[in-house]
């Protein structure tokens, strides 16, 4: 066995603020009041997070890349079959059923900023365009804003929960994975990937550059909509 780099940094740093910043937009919504223009600050920082982390599953190092860990459903079926079996099969990215987890995220939250440009709450309170389509569609943004945040929730539930059982049952360290970026080789990793493994991850210039384009225009968007 031997430690293995795969995680990035912008992808460590992605995870960590997504994190924060879920946990911000429930604490404000929940709050109300005067913290709703803490909720819509922090709702243009996760849709800048998305973006980024879109745009670096095509641009990123190998494991950041959707294309590497992104299967088919039949490969799916088949990890989801020997899920319990003590010897099935380690990923030293994520799995295919982990790989779900990662776009189901990524849409819900995609869907649940967008919608939040939309939303009202027939009293005082509008998103940022909510005032540039009719009073019904923003209604129903509305809508769809409060039932996406349940399945978030859910979401959420299920990520954390495949968190616990992969620590104590299949033994791997993914918070630790996670903040430090390495990760235990061992002789069940698919060896497909492991002869296509990259030994370097991308120049952080490429990170840098992609966030402050992305971090540019989000913030153009943002006071454009915030005045």
């Amino acid at each position: 066995m031997q430690l293995i780099r795969v995680w990035d940094l912008p992808v460590r740093l992605f995870h960590a603020l997504l994190a924060v910043s879920i946990l911000g937009l429930f604490i404000t919504a929940n709050l109300g009041g005067n913290w709703m223009e803490w909720h819509k600050k922090i709702g243009f920082l996760v849709m800048g997070l998305i973006v980024f982390r879109v745009v670096w599953g095509f641009i990123g190092s190998y494991h950041a890349r959707f294309i590497n860990f992104v299967r088919a459903p039949s490969a799916v079926f088949v990890y989801a079959k020997g899920l319990l079996k003590p010897n099935g099969k380690h990923f030293l990215g994520h799995n295919p059923m982990g790989a779900l987890s990662v776009l189901a995220l990524l849409g819900t939250l995609a869907f649940q900023a967008i919608t939040g440009l939309f939303s009202n709450d027939d009293i005082m309170l509008e998103g940022p365009y909510a005032n540039t389509v009719s009073k019904a569609l923003s209604d129903q943004m509305t809508h769809l804003h409060k039932l996406n945040s349940e399945l978030i929730l859910i979401l959420i539930g299920l990520h954390l929960a495949a968190i616990i059982f992969y620590s104590f049952y299949k033994k791997e360290r993914l918070v630790k994975a996670m903040l430090t970026g390495y990760k235990i080789q061992n002789s069940s990793i698919d060896s497909h990937l492991k002869a296509k493994m990259p030994e370097t991850p991308r120049p952080y210039w490429l990170s840098w550059l992609t966030i402050m384009i992305i971090g540019a225009l989000v913030y153009a968007l943002a006071m454009r909509a915030l005045g």
